[in-house]
């Protein structure tokens, strides 16, 4: 954290990008290695010893099959059984849900065995569900981030009601997430001054950065170095290890803070979780990171997803991929499904 007129925590959330990462992978035919219990446990407890402000331990989503060994889970329950503890009362753990789809019913009341805090990532389609979610979330005593994907997408009038839904809930973050990897500068500019215009002054302001353009680092320093109205949140993962091209890495995030705003993370904690995930990296596949079959779709604002399956799946070349999507319809864009690939490719 840094005194200035606004501070900032980080949020690491290696085990929950990471593990969807991870299991997007296998979806997708590409064989990887898990998380073991012992490592889930052990990596929560290495970034709580670096001192860093907030550790996301997994997600939550409903499935047929169990994910624990990517760290998505059913219920908040089986999550927090991976809650190191907290001999720091300042640290928050968080769990994120990947949609409003679980019933408030279902949902306990906020206890001092569960994690502090839950994000949830809105669904575009079903805005409104999503922030009813959200605003459930709170009324059972969590610290609740709002996290709407692909802000960009977003229309002002969009972002307004995300404003006023953050405001009228008290939530504790509210974010701009850059899930495509294709903000610049003047984009985060912009979100950050839309919010602060509006947003009540005790709610931060998260960013989430993705690392198709390698835009990550510099666009999150940014957001550090010029914009400091407010309590800020950014996330980072260790070794970069996440969905599609991955995120800011948190070793040179917390080096960065260290050196220049004189913060005391520990980098050995970091440092032992970059030597156990080296497992999950087969530097003969695409598991996460820079490849220029991720930038293609960044530079024409299109889910990675569709790169990725014709370059698999039909074995395309990188010029065939860039013409494709260079002149890819609109309504298309924003959500990867095989149909709408299907129709992309006229198949």
């Amino acid at each position: 954290m840094i005194n200035m007129s606004g501070t900032i925590q980080i949020l690491d959330c290696t085990l929950r990008d990471g593990g969807q990462g991870l299991e997007n992978l296998n979806a997708n035919g590409i064989k990887t290695e898990y998380f073991t219990g012992v490592e889930k446990i052990k990596i929560a407890e290495l970034v709580r010893n670096s001192g860093i402000e907030i550790i996301e331990i997994g997600c939550m989503s409903k499935s047929a099959h169990s994910l624990e060994k990517y760290a998505i889970y059913k219920d908040i329950e089986e999550l927090s059984k991976f809650l190191p503890e907290k001999p720091n009362s300042n640290q928050i753990f968080t769990g994120l849900y990947i949609d409003p789809d679980t019933p408030v019913s279902e949902i306990p009341d906020s206890s001092p065995e569960l994690v502090d805090g839950l994000r949830e990532i809105l669904r575009y389609s079903q805005l409104q569900l999503s922030l009813e979610h959200c605003k459930a979330l709170s009324r059972k005593g969590y610290k609740t981030f709002i996290q709407p994907m692909l802000t960009m997408r977003y229309t002002d009038d969009e972002l307004e009601r995300l404003v006023y839904c953050a405001n009228e809930m008290n939530a504790y973050a509210l974010y701009f997430v850059d899930s495509f990897g294709y903000m610049n500068e003047k984009d985060v500019e912009r979100l950050y001054k839309f919010y602060i215009e509006k947003l009540d002054p005790q709610i931060r302001i998260g960013f989430h950065a993705h690392n198709n353009m390698e835009n990550a680092l510099p666009n999150v320093r940014y957001f550090i170095e010029k914009l400091r109205e407010r309590n800020r949140i950014v996330d980072s993962c260790v070794i970069g290890m996440g969905q599609g091209a991955g995120n800011l890495q948190t070793e040179i995030l917390i080096s960065y803070m260290n050196k220049n705003y004189g913060t005391t993370y520990d980098f050995d904690c970091i440092l032992e979780i970059c030597d156990m995930l080296e497992k999950f990296r087969d530097h003969d596949m695409e598991t996460w990171g820079y490849s220029p079959v991720r930038l293609i779709p960044a530079i024409h604002n299109v889910a990675y997803k569709y790169a990725v399956a014709m370059k698999l799946k039909y074995n395309m070349n990188l010029v065939q991929i860039n013409d494709i999507l260079s002149s890819m319809p609109n309504e298309l864009k924003h959500r990867y499904t095989q149909e709408n690939l299907n129709k992309l490719l006229g198949k």
